[in-house]
């Protein structure tokens, strides 16, 4: 066992670090953790290129003591050079979220998975800052444990191949030079200012219901989704962080309520008169992996608190009415979008 940096990351303490690096950080998972990092302490600098991030996610931070907003692509020559740190923690955020992400782009997601990748370990590595890469968990054939990414050339391949070298480069990084370098492997996370205009769960079924159309349901609606609320989300990658973990570390919800109960439930809090409307099951023959939470509720004390009932309901009341809001500066209950790869 690794030891326990002296951190607990709802704020009771104050961060360990002085200054980190957000890639990715005008997004979702992202912006979240800018605001729960100042909250704490530390000095914040925020790099985004705006692909799928928004600076008006990060606009409620603009002009705090500590926190810059830096314009860039992590994949573009200097960079490196642009960001000065020193750096006590660079988080990485900014690449491919899922199979689906930017399907029309796939050299910039492959771009970001390398080019953005070994730019960020070299920031870390100048600076002797912990690094953690924010990575996703591989889709599978149902029924089986292998990932599905034997064929580089099969659709959505790019998402695939780029997640799987980031980590290589990592673990490399990690095994060959000794960097103090680790992977948090994110599954679905949602919370109050989430992405409604995408389709996974449950965000297309907070737009349909606010919008008053047909919420769809995948097949019979049975397949299952281990939903992690937002601010569990971030306790998680800061925990992590905290820590000196070199092996992949799951994050993700504990409960699993099937498509059908989500969007029951949230027609429900919408008070939206829309039918459940069961449509064909474009990912059947496919299941996402659950997360195995072990290692990090045992190494790191990580203990999701947020039932999937409450979330929802925080998700849609803060949703409601506002279909993109801002976050709040606290954090706890920030209202932010889902972005690709946590970006």
């Amino acid at each position: 066992m690794m030891p326990m940096a002296a951190f607990s990351a709802r704020g009771e303490s104050r961060a360990p670090w002085d200054r980190v690096l957000v890639t990715g950080g005008a997004g979702f998972l992202g912006s979240h953790l800018c605001t729960r990092l100042l909250a704490a302490g530390a000095e914040v600098d925020c790099l985004d290129n705006l692909s799928t991030g928004r600076a008006e996610k990060v606009a409620h931070l603009s002009g705090r003591p500590g926190f810059r907003f830096l314009e860039r692509d992590v994949s573009e020559p200097g960079c490196a050079e642009a960001l000065p740190g020193p750096y006590d923690l660079v988080l990485h955020l900014a690449g491919p979220a899922s199979p689906a992400a930017r399907p029309e782009r796939p050299v910039d997601v492959l771009d970001a998975g390398s080019v953005g990748t070994r730019t960020a370990l070299a920031v870390a590595g100048r600076d002797g800052a912990r690094f953690l890469l924010a990575s996703s968990p591989p889709v599978c054939p149902d029924g089986g444990d292998v990932p599905d990414d034997a064929d580089p050339v099969r659709p959505h391949s790019a998402c695939a191949e780029a997640v799987r070298f980031a980590e290589a480069l990592v673990a490399a990084h990690a095994g060959a030079h000794g960097a103090n370098a680790g992977i948090v492997r994110l599954f679905t996370g949602y919370g109050p200012g989430m992405r409604t205009d995408g389709a996974g769960t449950p965000a297309a079924a907070i737009a349909q219901a606010l919008a008053g159309r047909p919420v769809t349901v995948p097949g019979d609606g049975s397949r299952t989704h281990p939903l992690c609320y937002v601010d569990d989300m971030v306790d998680g990658v800061l925990l992590i962080a905290a820590g000196r973990s070199v092996r992949p570390v799951d994050i993700g919800g504990d409960e699993e309520p099937t498509a059908a109960e989500i969007a029951r439930l949230v027609i429900e809090l919408t008070g939206s008169g829309s039918p459940l409307a069961f449509v064909e099951d474009t990912g059947a023959g496919y299941v996402q992996p659950r997360p195995v939470t072990g290692f990090a509720r045992e190494i790191f004390g990580w203990l999701p608190s947020v039932t999937w009932q409450d979330g929802l309901e925080r998700t849609v009341a803060a949703l409601h009415g506002r279909p993109d809001p801002v976050p709040t500066a606290t954090g706890e209950t920030a209202e932010e979008r889902a972005g690709e790869w946590w970006a």
